[in-house]
């Protein structure tokens, strides 16, 4: 049975960290309110956005925060699967023998920033989201689990597209969310000028340990969600399909190809992550409606019309919120 006393202090504990992430970083309260649903839904998160909105700052704030491995990987178009997921070495023995042994690559952390992910080649990118998904790499007939918990945060650039290999549909959906970093306000623009101009500011201690997160993700899976409600979230993703009935008319016109499965999973699971976070027991609308965005946006394949009028996916998934009703 759930226990109301462990949902009510682990939400204590994400505020806290919450807390202590916004103590460096200036603005970006429903872009870290989504990074750290994910953490606790278990997945993996793509942020994208211009540069200098701060995206990698934040994740290694996080990566302060948590008292967790944190490495970093700046991917560039020279860069190998075996410099992310680790290669066999010969190696000599005191006794003159050599042998092959597994060196690990950055992959074998618990958190992991791959900066400019779309600047890497699709064969390193495949190395990269293939362990994203297995939570393992194999090197010749070695298996490694990766530890846990792990997360991936991936950035890109959506402005710069020369020199770059924009992610397939079918690895963007390994990611569980999407996520937006949008500019800052006049009020947060003065902010950034004092934090980064003014004394420099206190390291960001650690608040939450690995085991602290492992229970947190499995709590998440505890959270409630009423047959009504997984019903809501169903339609919305049917509703992302051309041909379904639930279809809205700016759908029908320019999708080609709606969520896949891992959709609707990855709404309720973030749903679930909210609702705890805010300390709730079950999930409610509101929390698959704050989670359908970011889970649906890079799961919609737009077609021939829709990429020539540059139709945002979000905005579709918007008019998909407004057109199912909560009774369908």
């Amino acid at each position: 049975m759930l226990d109301e006393a462990r949902v009510t202090e682990t939400a204590r504990r994400v505020a806290d960290l919450k807390t202590a992430i916004e103590g460096a970083i200036v603005g970006h309260a429903r872009l870290l309110r989504g990074v750290l649903a994910c953490l606790l839904a278990g997945g993996h998160a793509l942020l994208e956005g211009v540069p200098g909105l701060g995206k990698t700052l934040l994740v290694k704030t996080l990566g302060d925060a948590l008292a967790l491995e944190f490495a970093r990987i700046q991917c560039t178009p020279d860069l190998m699967p075996g410099d992310i997921t680790g290669t066999q070495m010969i190696v000599q023995d005191e006794g003159g023998m050599r042998r092959f042994e597994f060196r690990p690559g950055p992959i074998f952390t618990q958190l992991l920033l791959a900066d400019e992910v779309n600047r890497a080649t699709p064969k390193t990118q495949s190395a990269l989201l293939e362990a994203m998904e297995e939570k393992s790499v194999t090197s010749g007939r070695e298996h490694h689990v990766l530890p846990a918990p792990f997360m991936v945060l991936a950035t890109q650039n959506p402005i710069e597209m020369e020199g770059t290999y924009p992610l397939p549909e079918a690895q963007l959906d390994r990611f569980l969310l999407k996520l937006e970093a949008a500019y800052p306000s006049r009020e947060e623009l003065g902010a950034i000028v004092d934090l980064a101009a003014g004394p420099a500011p206190r390291p960001v201690a650690p608040v939450m340990s690995a085991s602290e997160v492992r229970t947190a993700q499995a709590l998440v899976r505890d959270i409630v969600i009423a047959e009504h409600v997984k019903r809501y979230a169903i339609s919305l993703v049917l509703a992302s399909h051309p041909d379904a009935k639930e279809a809205p008319a700016e759908v029908r016109r320019f999708v080609r190809h709606g969520a896949s499965p891992r959709g609707v999973l990855a709404m309720v699971l973030c749903a679930k992550a909210f609702a705890l976070m805010d300390g709730r027991l079950n999930v409610g609308f509101d929390d698959l409606r704050e989670a359908v965005v970011p889970a649906l946006s890079h799961r919609i394949l737009l077609n021939f019309e829709g990429e020539a009028d540059a139709v945002s996916p979000a905005r579709l998934v918007k008019a998909i919120v407004a057109a199912v009703s909560i009774g369908e």
